[in-house]
C-alpha cells in the first residue's frame, strides 16, 4: 500500500529566543509519528521556518498544536523583524509528498484553518491551493499591510479572514492572524555551468524562468526597456512555468550556477527544468555540468526523472526504484560537486522507521528463512505464498526487461517496458502483502489477549476477534488475486519474450501457481474461525475460482515454455 505522507512548514513570528522555538517545536513533535526535518531560525528576520512530516492526519494535529504554542509565547504587539509577517504564526502551509493530492491538501487546510479559528479564537486566512478567492492564492494579498494593517481589515468586507472574523480585539492583539493554505512542494535547485560569467548565467536564467526579462526596444539588450500605457516594464516570459531563477557565481566551487526554485513541480518537473536549462545554456555556448538540489525531494521527483530519461534511452521503465533513481542522478549530475545520498536526500527514506519493527521484506533472504524456522507462528505460510507471488512477478519482470534490451528487438522496447512496469506493480503489491500477512495475524493475537471478566468485555472480544479473523481471510485472498494475475504476464514473456530466458517463465508460473494455492490454504483454514458462515463460505468459493484459474493457467505457461524449450 503506498503511503500517505504531507509536509507542512509554519513560519513562527520568533527566530531569536530559544527556549520558545524549543517549545513550539516540542509541541509539534508531542504528536506520534511526526518527524522534525527542520528547524531555522533566522535573527534579523525574528522568524523561524519548522519543517515537519508524517501521516496526514498527524500533520494536521501537529500543526495545530504547534499554531496553539505559538499562541500562547508569542505577543504580536511586541514583535519586530525583518521580515513580513501578521501573526505569531504567520503562514501554516500543507504540502502533499506521497499518496496524496494537492486538492486533499487544500481540503485538510481549511478544514485546519477553521479550527484554528474556532478553538484557538485566532483569524485565519485561506492561501494557495485552499484560496476561496482567487486573489487569495497569493500570500501577498492575504499578509496585505502585514500585522499592523489588522485593525482596518477586521470586520471589513474583502479584507477580513476566512475563519474567525470580528472586530480588532485583545485577543487579535496578542496573536495576529494565520495564513494556512496548500501549496505543492518547492524543489531548489542550481544548475552548475562551464563557465564563470554571472552575466551568462543570468541571461540563461532570464531565458528559462516564467516571468522572463524586460522587453527593449529593437529586441536590442542595449535597448530602452518597454512600458504598458501604465508604465510597467512590459515583459517576454521565459519557457519555464512555475519557475523563478536568477545566475550568479559561486566562490566555494569556483563557476557560475543557474539557481531555481521550481513552485509547481506537476506543470514543470525537475527533469524537464534540466532539460530545458541545457538547452538555454547550449544556445548560448555553455553546458550545464551538474545539478545541486538544496534541501529535500520528494522521491516521486526522481522516479519520474529516472523513467524519463530511461525513455529518451529506450529502455525499459520497469526496474526497481533504487536503480530509476541512481538513473536520474547520473542523468542529471547530482552527484558532481558532492556525493548524493538517496537516503538524505529523498524525503520518504528520511522518515523510514529504522532498528525495531524491521519489515520482513527488510530482512535478507537468509534471516527471512531463519525467522520463519523460529519457534514463532509468524511468517507462515500466508507470507511464504505472498513472497513466491512476489518472485513470480519479479521472473516475469525480469524476462520483460531482458526482451526489451535484446540486441536487434530495439522497436519492440515499448512494448516490453510497459510490462515490466506492470511486474513491478504486482511486485510491490505481493511484497506489501509478506509483510501483511503476518500483520493480520498479530490482530488476532491482539484481540484474543483483551480482557474478558465482564460481559461487556467479552462481548468486545467477540467482535475484535471477527474482525480480525476476517482481515487474516481477506489478506491470503488479495495474495491469490495479485498472484493470478501474474499469468498474463508470465505467459506473455514465455510466448514472445527473449527465448533464452523462457525456463524463467515456466518457474514464475510455478511459483505463482504455488503462491496461490498456499494462499488458498490461510483463506480456508482462517474462514473456519469466523462466525459469519456466510461471508466465510463466500471467501472460501471466492478462493476456489481463484485457484482453478492458476492451475489452468500455469499448464498453459508450461505447455509454451515445453514446446520452446524442444525447439531448441
Amino acid at each position: 500500500m503506498k503511503a500517505r505522507i504531507i509536509e507542512c512548514v509554519p513560519n513562527f513570528s520568533e527566530g531569536r529566543d530559544k527556549n520558545v522555538i524549543k517549545s513550539i517545536t516540542d509541541a509539534i513533535e508531542s504528536v506520534k509519528g511526526i518527524r522534525l526535518l527542520d528547524v531555522d531560525p533566522g535573527e534579523a528576520t525574528n522568524r523561524t521556518v519548522v519543517t515537519f512530516v508524517g501521516e496526514p492526519e498527524a500533520v494536521v494535529e501537529a500543526a495545530f498544536r504547534g499554531v496553539k504554542r505559538a499562541a500562547e509565547l508569542i505577543d504580536m504587539r511586541n514583535h519586530h523583524g525583518a521580515h513580513p509577517r501578521m501573526g505569531a504564526t504567520d503562514v501554516c502551509p500543507l504540502i502533499p509528498i506521497a499518496g496524496m493530492t494537492l486538492e486533499e491538501c487544500a481540503e485538510l487546510s481549511r478544514k485546519l484553518a477553521k479550527r484554528i479559528s474556532d478553538e484557538l479564537e485566532i483569524p485565519t486566512y485561506c492561501y494557495e491551493a485552499a484560496a476561496f478567492t482567487p486573489e487569495r492564492k497569493n500570500l501577498a494579498v492575504c499578509r496585505e499591510g502585514e500585522y499592523e494593517a489588522l485593525p482596518e481589515k477586521m470586520n471589513h468586507e474583502g479584507k477580513g479572514p476566512d475563519f474567525g472574523d470580528r472586530p480588532f480585539d485583545e485577543k487579535v492583539a496578542r496573536t495576529g492572524a494565520t495564513t494556512v493554505g496548500a501549496r505543492d512542494f518547492l524543489i531548489a535547485v542550481n544548475y552548475n555551468l562551464n563557465t564563470t560569467s554571472t552575466r551568462r548565467a543570468n541571461a540563461i536564467a532570464f531565458d528559462v524562468r516564467e516571468k522572463g526579462r524586460p522587453m527593449r526596444e529593437g529586441g536590442k539588450v542595449t535597448g530602452k526597456v518597454l512600458k504598458d500605457a501604465d508604465g510597467n516594464t512590459l515583459m517576454k516570459p521565459g519557457t519555464l512555468k512555475g519557475t523563478k531563477a536568477i545566475g550568479w557565481y559561486i566562490d566555494e566551487y569556483g563557476i557560475a550556477q543557474v539557481s531555481m526554485n521550481i513552485t509547481d513541480i506537476s506543470t514543470t518537473p525537475l527533469h524537464v527544468a534540466f532539460d530545458e536549462v541545457c538547452r538555454a545554456a547550449a544556445a548560448r555556448g555553455v553546458r550545464v555540468t551538474g545539478t545541486e538540489i538544496v534541501g529535500l525531494v520528494p522521491k516521486r521527483t526522481l522516479i519520474e526523472a529516472g523513467r524519463y530519461f530511461l525513455h529518451k534511452q529506450q529502455r525499459s521503465t520497469g526496474l526497481p526504484d533504487d536503480e530509476i533513481i541512481r538513473i536520474a542522478i547520473k542523468s542529471m549530475g547530482l552527484d558532481e560537486l558532492a556525493p548524493f545520498k538517496p537516503e538524505e536526500k529523498i524525503i520518504e527514506y528520511m522518515i523510514a522507521p529504522k532498528g525495531e519493527g524491521q519489515k520482513l521484506t527488510q530482512m535478507t533472504c537468509a534471516a527471512f528463512a531463519e525467522e520463519t524456522a523460529s519457534e514463532s507462528p509468524a511468517p507462515g505460510g500466508g507470507s511464504i505464498s505472498a513472497y513466491m507471488g512476489a518472485l513470480a512477478a519479479a521472473l516475469g519482470t525480469m524476462v520483460s526487461n531482458l526482451s526489451a534490451h535484446k540486441a536487434g528487438w530495439d522497436e519492440r522496447w515499448k512494448e516490453f517496458s510497459d510490462q515490466a512496469d506492470r511486474g513491478q506493480e504486482l511486485l510491490s503489491r505481493l511484497l506489501y502483502l509478506v509483510d501483511e500477512d503476518t500483520e493480520s495475524f498479530n490482530r488476532i493475537m491482539d484481540a484474543l489477549k483483551l480482557p474478558k471478566s465482564t460481559p461487556e468485555e467479552k462481548e468486545a472480544r467477540k467482535q475484535a476477534l471477527e474482525a480480525a479473523t476476517l482481515y487474516a481471510t481477506q489478506v491470503p485472498l488479495q495474495t491469490m488475486e495479485a498472484a493470478v494475475a501474474t499469468f498474463p504476464l508470465l505467459e506473455s514473456m514465455a510466448r514472445t519474450g527473449n527465448p533464452a530466458s523462457v525456463s524463467d517463465a515456466g518457474v514464475g508460473a510455478l511459483a505463482a501457481r504455488s503462491a496461490v494455492l498456499g494462499a488458498q490454504l490461510n483463506v480456508r483454514i482462517n474462514a473456519a474461525g469466523l462466525s459469519d458462515r456466510a461471508e466465510a463460505e463466500r471467501l472460501i468459493a471466492k478462493a476456489a475460482e481463484i485457484a482453478e484459474t492458476a492451475i489452468k493457467s500455469e499448464a498453459e505457461v508450461l505447455k509454451i515454455v515445453n514446446q520452446v524449450l524442444s525447439e531448441k
